[in-house]
C-alpha cells in the first residue's frame, strides 16, 4: 500500500522566479520514518481540481535535520510544480511518502573524492549529497558542475555561495552558464569537453571516488561516455534522470490479447484481466489497487515489483540493472505483459 503521511510546510522559498524549496516539518514520531540516506526523493501526493496527482522531489537537505528540503521547478501550468510554486504557503501540509530511490551517496566516515555534474533542477539531490560528503569527512574533496541558463536561473545558487566559503579548500564549484556570460562562470553546456577541462586541466592530480550526474538524458550520457574515455569503470558513475527522451523505436511490438494478471500487494491477492497492450501499473490502478508509484515515467524507482510468473517487458528502463532484470524485477509503469498469465508481487522487493 501506499505509504502517505501528512507533514506541515515550514517554509517555502523563491529560489529563482520559477523554482522554490519547500521545506517539510518532520513530528518526532516520524524521525526514523523519514530518515533518508543523501541523494533520494520523496513523492508528494496532492489532489489538484479533483485529479490526485502524485509527483517526486529530491530532497536536498542534510539528512542531520529533522525536517526535509525539497526544489521544485515550475514547469506545467495545472499541475503540482504550478500549486508549489504560487499557491502553497507556510501552514499547509502535504501527504508525502517516506524517502526512497538509489542515487544515494552513502556516508562512511572514510576520505572520499567525488566528482559531481548536474543541470537545471538536477542539482536537488546533488545538494544533500554534496553537503554529507563534506560533513562526513574532513579531508573529502567534493567538485561540482552545474549548468543552467544564467545565475538568475540557478536553483541553490546561494546556499552553494556558502557551502564554496565555507569549505573552500574542499568544494570547488564551476557555475555554466548557456544564455549569460557572466564573471565565475564558464559559458556553455556541459558536454565532453567540459569533463574533460575538469579532469584533465582543473583537478588533473585529483583522484577521484565516484562520480554523480543528474540532469536532462542527453548530458547525463554524454558525460557518462566522455567518462569512460577516461577509463572510468561502471561501477563508480552514478547518475539520476529527471526526464527521459521517448525513443519509438525502442518501444516493444505491441501485443494483442489478454492476460490474467494476479497482483501480491501488502500479503494480499489480487485477480484481474488486463489487455497485453496495457501497462501493468495502469491496469493495476484501474482496479483501484494501492499500489505504490510516482513519476510514471520510469526514471524513479517507486513502482517496482518482482514478477514471479509469466514474463512482462519494459518500454524503458533507467533504474534496474541487468541483474535485477534477471531476478524478475520490472517497472510496472513501463512494463507490458507478454504471456497469458502475469503475477508480480509488490512485498518481494
Amino acid at each position: 500500500m501506499s505509504n502517505f503521511h501528512t507533514l506541515s510546510v515550514s517554509e517555502v522559498k523563491q529560489l529563482t522566479p520559477n523554482a522554490v524549496a519547500i521545506t517539510l516539518s518532520i513530528p518526532k514520531e516520524l524521525i526514523q520514518t523519514f530518515a533518508f540516506i543523501p541523494g533520494q526523493y520523496i513523492t508528494i501526493k496532492k489532489e489538484i481540481k479533483g485529479t490526485e496527482l502524485r509527483r517526486a522531489y529530491s530532497i536536498s537537505s542534510s539528512p542531520k535535520k529533522d525536517s526535509i528540503t525539497i526544489g521544485v521547478k515550475k514547469v506545467d501550468r495545472v499541475g503540482f510544480s504550478d500549486f508549489a510554486n504560487t499557491k502553497l504557503s507556510k501552514g499547509d501540509t502535504l501527504e508525502v511518502m517516506p524517502p526512497e530511490g538509489r542515487f544515494v551517496f552513502k556516508p562512511s566516515g572514510i576520505t572520499k573524492n567525488i566528482l559531481a555534474f548536474a543541470a537545471g533542477s538536477g542539482i536537488t539531490p546533488i545538494m544533500s549529497i554534496a553537503r554529507s560528503v563534506l560533513e562526513d569527512n574532513p579531508q573529502s574533496k567534493l567538485v561540482l558542475v552545474y549548468g543552467n541558463k544564467s545565475y538568475k536561473e540557478t536553483m541553490f545558487y546561494t546556499e552553494l555561495v556558502k557551502l564554496q566559503l565555507e569549505y573552500s579548500n574542499r568544494f570547488f564549484i564551476y557555475f555554466m552558464l548557456s544564455t549569460a556570460q557572466e564573471e565565475d562562470s564558464l559559458f556553455g553546456r556541459i558536454e565532453s569537453s567540459t569533463v574533460n577541462y575538469i579532469l584533465n586541466n582543473k583537478h588533473k592530480g585529483l583522484v577521484f571516488d565516484d562520480y554523480y550526474i543528474c540532469g536532462p538524458e542527453n548530458m547525463i550520457y554524454n558525460v557518462k561516455d566522455t567518462l569512460a574515455t577516461h577509463d572510468v569503470t561502471e561501477d563508480k558513475i552514478h547518475f539520476e534522470l529527471f526526464t527521459t527522451n521517448e525513443i519509438s523505436d525502442d518501444l516493444p511490438e505491441k501485443q494483442d490479447g489478454q492476460t490474467a494478471l494476479t497482483v501480491i500487494l501488502d500479503d494480499e491477492e489480487f485477480s484481474l484481466s488486463m489487455d497485453k497492450g496495457s501497462l501493468v501499473l495502469d491496469a493495476v490502478l484501474k482496479e483501484n489497487i494501492d499500489a505504490p508509484y510516482s513519476c510514471q515515467g520510469g526514471v524513479c524507482s517507486t513502482c517496482i515489483a518482482r514478477v514471479t510468473e509469466g514474463k512482462a517487458e519494459m518500454v524503458k528502463n533507467q533504474i534496474l540493472t541487468d541483474s535485477e532484470i534477471e531476478e524478475g524485477f520490472i517497472l510496472t509503469c513501463q512494463s507490458h505483459p507478454t504471456t497469458p498469465t502475469l503475477k508480480v508481487d509488490y512485498d518481494d522487493v
